[in-house]
């Protein structure tokens, strides 16, 4: 009796069984949380909350408190009648209290607790199974015996009764436990092993998309890290693009401050000048003496030779501010503003700003330089190994300056049958184009062996070759990493140390080492560069029959170095990208006069 009471005590007023996550309102009764939370939801609509037990009321919902100790007695007596608990039929003889049934009679269609089995009778026709509260189903409804047999030609579970006078006299039957086995174990095996399989391929699926999706993840971190380079890579330039620019200003700005500074010194010795004459002549005017008027020289080419002498420092640039002058220095100012939106860094040289000259009616552009006086390098060129732009590239310059280039710039397309398993081959969208660009890849790309990949270095050719006449490439290379661009015969070796673009007779290179040292190479011989020298933008000027390959650094414009060779074959563009390179692309022009 005490277990029944204790029992009784644990049950919920809501939904009439053992607590569940007891909880306990204010007013102090304890309810399962669901339960008083179903409860709490169907009054929200009537403002006031009340209590199912007391009815206490409650203007705002009340706060749920969990009944730890409560808990923790539920928690103790299922734990000693886990079975019981499990089934929820109780015994049928104990009115008093509910206590939880062991089995059931299918003969009394009764179930018993522990109790009242030890008193219920053995024999046979008593069958004991485990508690449940479909009795009658397992008793024939004609003759109200239990089931016992299974008719395997009706199909149906009968009785003794059925299989010796009833209707199914004379069929085959089964026992019960032999005919379910038979027929719907075995079948229900079957279903199970094919669902078993359905769950291994959709788990096998599962883990195929998670593979996936890891990798889709991993290759955005991939894209992100290399846009953000680029970004951080285009920021830097834009800085040292303000700087330059800045400069420029300042220095326009000086020259014009010293031209000014000039002619004020001048006028202030010309007004000091004009001041002491006009002491002179009022001193004469104020001599008495007529003699001494007379005698003096004519005062009057004074004026004359004042207008000669402003009429000669106009002629020679001198006396007053050549206004236009400073307006056209301003507007020259201006152009370098604009040329550096369009993406062109114009430098100064010697006595002018570069020029920036649009190519016929298209929208490319190059830069071209003029030089006042004698053409000697500036000492800082001449100590960087390098050769400003002057007399020494006329050719290029005035083939620009009547529209050589007549055809606008395409971007070079790169052979991947040609590239190695490190080099990553993309397309980059840039405002007018779309540009095959060549980067270093950390793994291997596991591309099929072939006898035109190279295989020893990082190396790619361009699809399309120049096997006659004059041709203009502009290359836009990675600040980081080593690199090397050029040109190249197709015939250079695949393998093999001879494979380095300049380190054979069949190629020849403008190449970045990992200091930041560049040099040019053909047929293995090295051409130092000195000094400070920047050359993320390439260019190449190429002139098939003079045999001529010029090396241009175009920001600002040097030629680096031009080689002379007999060419005997067509010429593809080469890279080879080293650890870190994250960018090679470029654009070709065709010249003709």
């Amino acid at each position: 009796m005490a277990s029944a009471d204790l029992r009784k005590e644990l049950d919920c007023s809501i939904c009439l069984s053992i607590f569940t996550d007891p909880v306990t309102l204010r007013c102090g009764h304890n309810f399962c949380r669901v339960c008083i939370d179903q409860v709490l939801d169907a009054q929200e609509g009537s403002g006031v909350y009340s209590c199912p037990d007391c009815r206490s009321e409650y203007q705002k919902r009340p706060a749920l408190i969990q009944n730890i100790t409560l808990c923790n007695i539920v928690r103790s007596f299922l734990s000693t009648q886990p079975d019981q608990e499990e089934t929820g039929i109780y015994c049928t003889y104990c009115v008093d209290s509910p206590v939880p049934a062991a089995k059931s009679c299918l003969m009394c269609e009764a179930s018993l607790c522990d109790k009242h089995l030890r008193v219920h009778s053995k024999s046979a026709e008593h069958v004991l199974c485990d508690p449940t509260t479909a009795l009658g189903n397992r008793k024939c409804s004609v003759h109200k015996k239990i089931l016992e047999y299974y008719c395997t030609e009706d199909a149906a579970c009968i009785c003794v009764s059925c299989s010796l006078a009833g209707e199914h006299r004379g069929h085959q039957v089964e026992l019960l436990d032999v005919a379910s086995e038979k027929k719907k174990k075995k079948k229900l095996r079957n279903v199970l092993q094919k669902l078993t399989i359905k769950r291994e391929e959709a788990e096998k699926r599962v883990q195929s998309l998670e593979e996936s999706r890891r990798g889709d993840q991993k290759k955005a971190a991939g894209v992100t890290e290399t846009v953000t380079a680029l970004f951080r890579d285009l920021g830097r330039q834009l800085k040292d693009l303000e700087k330059r620019v800045l400069s420029e200003i300042s220095k326009q700005e000086q020259r014009v401050s010293l031209s000014v500074s000039d002619l004020i010194q001048q006028l202030e010795i010309k007004k000091d000048e004009l001041s002491r004459k006009m002491r002179h002549i009022e001193e004469l005017c104020n001599v008495s003496d007529p003699v001494t008027v007379l005698r003096e020289p004519d005062t009057g080419d004074w004026c004359d030779a004042g207008d000669r002498e402003r009429h000669d420092n106009q002629i020679h640039g001198e006396g007053d501010l050549d206004v236009g002058h400073v307006s056209e220095t301003l507007h020259t100012l201006y152009d370098i503003i604009t040329s550096i939106n369009k993406g062109i860094y114009v430098q100064e040289s010697t006595d002018r700003v570069q020029e920036v000259n649009p190519v016929g009616n298209t929208e490319s552009y190059v830069i071209t330089g003029v030089r006042k006086g004698n053409n000697a390098p500036d000492p800082t060129e001449k100590a960087l190994g390098v050769t400003p732009v002057g007399h020494a590239e006329s050719d290029i310059i005035a083939g620009i300056k009547i529209g050589l280039y007549v055809h606008q710039g395409t971007s070079i397309l790169l052979d991947k049958n040609t590239a190695s398993n490190y080099i990553c081959l993309t397309q980059d969208w840039y405002p007018r184009e779309v540009n095959d660009t060549a980067r270093w890849s950390d793994k291997s790309l596991n591309r099929p062996e072939t006898p035109e990949r190279f295989q020893h270095y990082n190396q790619v050719l361009s699809t399309s070759s120049f096997s006659s006449g004059r041709h203009y490439l502009d290359m836009t290379v990675s600040h980081l990493g080593w690199w090397s661009v050029g040109m190249s015969y197709p015939s250079i070796d695949r393998t093999g140390e001879q494979s380095h673009i300049g380190y054979n007779d069949k190629s020849w290179a403008l190449c970045k080492g990992l200091c930041d040292q560049y040099s040019l190479i053909h047929d293995g011989k090295r051409i130092r560069l000195h000094g400070n020298i920047s050359c993320n933008n390439v260019g190449i000027y190429l002139d098939y029959e003079a045999g001529q390959m010029s090396f241009y650094a175009l920001v600002p414009i040097r030629r680096l170095h031009t080689f002379s060779a007999t060419f005997t074959e067509p010429l593809h563009v080469a890279l080879c990208v080293g650890k870190d390179c994250q960018r090679i692309s470029g654009n070709v022009r065709s010249c003709e006069k």
